[in-house]
């Protein structure tokens, strides 16, 4: 649920590339030969992210200092403050960004995988990506995704934690951001 940071790593790609990345939550299995080369490859390029940034030690160590009963959620809850301090370190909360125009005009002329459809309307027209600068608008995305999973809201559970640990957060993601820009930033003209 971080198009945000999915869109900033594949900012150097084409716009079938980018909407690959930025629509793959919505697609399952690994058979994508349904999809454009352009877009497949997006979509594998977003899973490769999550892979590197789920398995990162910088993360593991962030996951367990959630509250134990709601660490399977914890990721959720991550990617959207990673989301958060990316918006942050853009400055989106005082310029309109390009990139994030350019995310909204590619998710805008395409259709969104069925799992999507509700969310990327809403996402476009109510300017998610640059509101995630406000914390407290993220913390209600966080609780708003959690209303979406069945269940209690576990999510919303997790926000008291995101709140209590920003500062150690915000020193997280100084120390993984780095990293994945560094191993799956694509470059202009790739992929």
């Amino acid at each position: 649920m971080n198009f945000l940071a999915h869109a900033w790593l594949a900012r150097g790609g084409s716009d079938d590339f980018l909407y690959g990345n930025l629509i793959a939550d919505g697609v399952k299995g690994s058979d994508l030969s349904a999809w454009p080369v352009e877009v497949a490859s997006g979509i594998q390029h977003h899973r490769r992210v999550d892979a590197f940034v789920d398995t990162h030690p910088v993360v593991l160590t962030a996951r367990r200092r959630a509250p134990q009963e709601y660490r399977r959620y914890a990721g959720i809850a991550l990617d959207l403050a990673w989301d958060h301090f990316v918006a942050r370190e853009l400055a989106l909360d005082q310029l309109p960004s390009h990139l994030v125009q350019r995310s909204y005009r590619v998710l805008s002329h395409r259709p969104a995988p069925a799992r999507l459809e509700r969310m990327i309307p809403a996402l476009v027209a109510q300017d998610w990506l640059h509101r995630y600068a406000d914390f407290d608008f993220t913390c209600d995305a966080v609780r708003g995704i959690g209303r979406r999973l069945s269940g209690p809201n576990r999510l919303a559970a997790l926000v008291p934690w995101l709140e209590e640990d920003y500062a150690a957060l915000e020193q997280d993601f100084y120390r993984l951001w780095p990293a994945v820009a560094k191993a799956l930033e694509v470059a202009p003209g790739g992929p």
